[in-house]
């Protein structure tokens, strides 16, 4: 839709230019066209135009790129006449150019829509994950998957990180899933579809404990939605908009800084430049960490399961520094690059961290939600003084109640200020 939106806007603007038999050249020596392109798809993407809502109604549809062809409009003649271009520009001509674009946005968005409807009843991947003895009317419908997880060898427990990163690489290829399964289950299943960047439902509406978020319908039948899915279109390249725009120039100026660092560590100790640790991330899956070596490569914890401590023999004197000041944790600025973090987000944590004696999902069954988001270099529960080691369980929890707040209240200003406040708490008492 992007693609003929665009195509949309060159015919407009080169039968218009065609008619004048002159270009469309602004102040600057560039073709009107050029700026009005990027600045209407931009405008379609932040008013939710490219979202799949303008699959399912063609009226949504129209009105969103009407909406941004006409602010587009506007802007361009807003700047003609600030700008003192209207004698050098036809704003008749222009303005025309305008109204032939919105009419073929019109046509090819109702056909689009119409074509795609046609051809796929459901605009949404949806999957409907069996669990347990359940009744034999259950959905079978050519246009929707359908997961026996029992068949499959695969159980909804949180306990086991390994098991939700299986359910959580079939969980990523869906925007909805409805779960069936037993009462006993279900509170599992809600924590697992909570931390899964899904749409989720159940089934079998219960308990209000699960902290349902409204009452949905699949197949004639009620369902408990209890997770809302993941960020919406535009939110989603706005977060990913602000990481590449100072993910970026950070690689680039902290380079010098980076091999330095790699020649520190390569002459203290023998071993890898990188640590590479598997970490929970988005939807609980996990993925590779990076960050320079600051131990030992004989004693590397590649569970995580003990934490450092502030005599740490593991530790090497490189290490040290570059711990005490958080450079060892700049690598993390390739995961963002490569989409697997964020620079803003819930801590990613090695698979054996404790929180006293015990692992952190036990702590509290509502740790999974978390992963709702992508995990993040700094976040909110960083800012707020709560890093190092978790020698109690209330360490945790604190963190925990601040990622969670996180995950339920995302702004890109949030983002901004978290991103601002990290640089105060760089270097800070816990980092050892």
């Amino acid at each position: 839709m992007m693609v003929l939106d665009q195509i949309c806007l060159l015919l407009g603007f080169g039968i218009g230019e065609v008619v004048r038999r002159q270009a469309f050249t602004g102040p600057l020596g560039i073709d009107i066209i050029f700026l009005a392109a990027p600045l209407y798809l931009t405008l379609c993407v932040m008013s939710d135009g490219y979202s799949r809502s303008t699959l399912e109604s063609v009226e949504y549809s129209v009105s969103r790129s009407f909406f941004a062809i006409g602010l587009t409009g506007a802007v361009i003649l807003a700047s003609m006449f600030l700008l003192g271009t209207s004698e050098e520009l036809s704003r008749l001509n222009i303005t025309v150019s305008i109204l032939l674009s919105a009419i073929l946005l019109v046509i090819q968005r109702v056909v689009f829509a119409r074509t795609v409807r046609s051809r796929y009843p459901s605009t949404e991947s949806v999957l409907i994950i069996m669990d347990g003895p359940l009744s034999a009317r259950a959905f079978h419908s050519p246009h929707h998957d359908i997961l026996d997880v029992q068949a499959r060898g695969l159980q909804a427990d949180v306990g086991d990180p390994m098991k939700m990163h299986a359910i959580g690489l079939i969980l990523a290829h869906y925007d909805r899933v409805i779960v069936h399964c037993d009462p006993e289950r279900r509170a599992d299943w809600a924590l697992i579809l909570k931390g899964g960047n899904v749409i989720g439902e159940l089934a079998q509406p219960g308990l209000r404990e699960l902290g349902a978020v409204s009452i949905g319908h699949f197949g004639g039948d009620p369902t408990l939605v209890i997770a809302k899915g993941p960020l919406s279109l535009p939110a989603r390249l706005q977060k990913r908009a602000f990481d590449l725009a100072f993910t970026i120039p950070a690689i680039l100026a902290l380079l010098p800084l980076f091999i330095l660092v790699a020649l520190a560590v390569k002459l203290d100790s023998p071993g890898p430049v990188l640590f590479k640790q598997k970490r929970v991330g988005r939807g609980n899956t996990l993925f590779d960490v990076f960050k320079f070596r600051s131990m030992r490569q004989e004693l590397n914890d590649l569970t995580g399961s003990r934490s450092a401590s502030r005599d740490d023999d593991r530790i090497t004197r490189v290490g040290r520094v570059i711990r005490r000041t958080s450079i060892d944790e700049l690598p993390q600025l390739f995961n963002v690059l490569l989409g697997n973090m964020s620079l803003i987000g819930p801590r990613p944590h090695a698979l054996g961290s404790l929180a006293g004696n015990q692992l952190f999902w036990d702590v509290d069954r509502q740790y999974w939600r978390r992963h709702a988001l992508k995990p993040g270099i700094t976040g909110l529960a960083q800012v707020r003084g709560f890093r190092g080691a978790t020698h109690e369980m209330s360490d945790l929890q604190k963190r925990l109640a601040a990622d969670l707040e996180y995950v339920s209240d995302w702004t890109l200003l949030r983002d901004l200020r978290i991103l601002i406040l990290t640089l105060k708490v760089v270097l800070h008492k816990n980092a050892y």
